[in-house]
């Protein structure tokens, strides 16, 4: 789900060294204490919200296809059997995906002014200039739009992926990516903290974005990584020790913000899932490991949710 770039490890280097601008944003309206999840759920397909609410994760992750379009499933989700849960819902701001309620068959053909191409690897996926009044549109700011529907189906917050888009469109010479997606998620936070106080933000990877601009780290509740130990570029193997190395600089310092960092690794291989937990835990990151599909309900031996 990442867009990997070479520059990726020089920027964060150039970032956290010398720091990067932006006016800072005043705190979110306390909502959940996030600070106290020490386990996470993350499935987006065949999610079946009686199972997971059996389980005693902390935190879960799931599509809106999970509520089934019922404004009770969530909510009873939240306080089920299995404990207390704060519920995310996952969506996509910088692709669009042709199976979403949104969606035009007819848009291929006569494509709006914000679709873009398709990506190469994700089937049904496609580019979105993210930075489009029309596009921003169909995510936030009218009773039928993707996060106003999220919000009445009773979800903690959202889950943000490929808020890493910024990185394609710079190598394609926007030199207002970054800035432009750090401003779409902020504007995004004020219109669901005005709906719903304390709404959760968590963008997926782009961690440097949050070290470019203060704003942007002083707005979102925290981040979800994917692949810090094993999964790039190919899942069950270590990924380069470099390029962990240098976005745990940067994930230290959303944690030195006061933010919460979910780790999300892929492989299945018993030893590797025991040193992805150790490594994040003992840098106070809360992990994952899971399939890449993120269609199985799966449970790490010996990391049981608590």
């Amino acid at each position: 789900m990442m867009y990997q770039r070479s520059a990726f490890l020089l920027l964060v280097a150039v970032c956290v060294v010398a720091g990067c601008g932006g006016t800072p944003a005043p705190t979110a309206v306390p909502g959940p204490d996030w600070l106290v999840v020490d386990d996470f759920l993350y499935q987006l397909q065949r999610a079946r919200p009686a199972r997971i609410g059996e389980m005693a994760f902390d935190l879960v992750v799931v599509s809106i296809a999970a509520a089934g379009n019922s404004p009770n499933v969530i909510p009873a989700l939240k306080s089920s059997p299995g404990g207390d849960k704060i519920i995310l819902c996952y969506m996509s701001i910088g692709q669009t995906e042709n199976y979403r309620f949104y969606w035009n068959p007819d848009w291929p053909k006569n494509p709006p002014s914000w679709l873009d191409e398709p990506d190469p690897v994700w089937a049904g996926d496609y580019w979105v200039r993210y930075w489009d009044p029309e596009w921003q549109r169909i995510i936030f700011g009218t009773a039928e739009s993707y996060l106003d529907q999220i919000i009445a189906l009773g979800f903690d917050g959202v889950y943000l992926d490929r808020v890493d888009a910024y990185q394609y469109y710079e190598e394609k010479g926007r030199d207002t990516a970054a800035r432009e997606m750090a401003d779409f998620v902020i504007a995004m936070a004020g219109y669901a903290r005005e709906r719903h106080p304390g709404f959760g933000i968590f963008p997926q990877n782009a961690e440097e974005l949050g070290m470019r601009f203060s704003d942007y780290l002083a707005t979102v509740t925290g981040i979800g990584v994917e692949d810090l130990y094993y999964g790039y570029p190919r899942d069950h193997e270590p990924s380069p020790p470099e390029w962990t190395a240098q976005r745990e600089v940067v994930l230290d310092r959303w944690v030195e913000a006061g933010k919460l960092v979910l780790t999300i690794d892929y492989t299945r291989i018993a030893e590797q899932i025991d040193d992805a937990y150790a490594r994040a835990q003992a840098r106070g990151y809360v992990p994952y490991v899971t399939v890449r599909s993120l269609g199985q309900l799966i449970v790490n031996k010996g990391h049981e949710p608590d």
